[in-house]
């Protein structure tokens, strides 16, 4: 039991400990994220040869978590945003990767508050 002299390093003690164990849990869910948001856009993504829908990636850079396509990075743009023919018209948008976006920023919020509770 704490004297009232010790209560206020005991609480401070308590959220450091809290605090800490809220953080990890949360890399450890950025990285469970972007393991499934990579797996989901290679599923999702169109396949013409299929180095495009292999190439995604997740990688740390600092504190974020970079989801990135390592063979075709030009195509990312063209593909989702659609593009200009050479010889007029235009190719159609084959959006992949804001459907994949939403459902990981759905799912980490998700995964956040649970193991805010917890």
């Amino acid at each position: 039991m704490s004297s009232i002299g010790s209560l206020a390093g005991d609480i401070v003690r308590s959220l450091r400990q809290y605090t800490e164990e809220v953080t990890n849990k949360i890399k450890d869910i950025e990285i469970e994220v972007a393991a499934d948001l990579v797996d989901d856009l290679k599923q999702t993504s169109p396949e013409k040869t299929g180095a495009y829908r292999m190439g995604w990636r997740a990688k740390r850079v600092g504190n974020k978590m970079i989801i990135h396509n390592a063979t075709h990075y030009q195509l990312t743009h063209l593909l989702e945003k659609g593009h200009a023919k050479v010889n007029g018209g235009r190719v159609p948008a084959r959006v992949h990767i804001r459907p994949a976006e939403h459902r990981a920023i759905d799912d980490f919020l998700t995964k956040i508050e649970q193991a805010i509770r917890s």
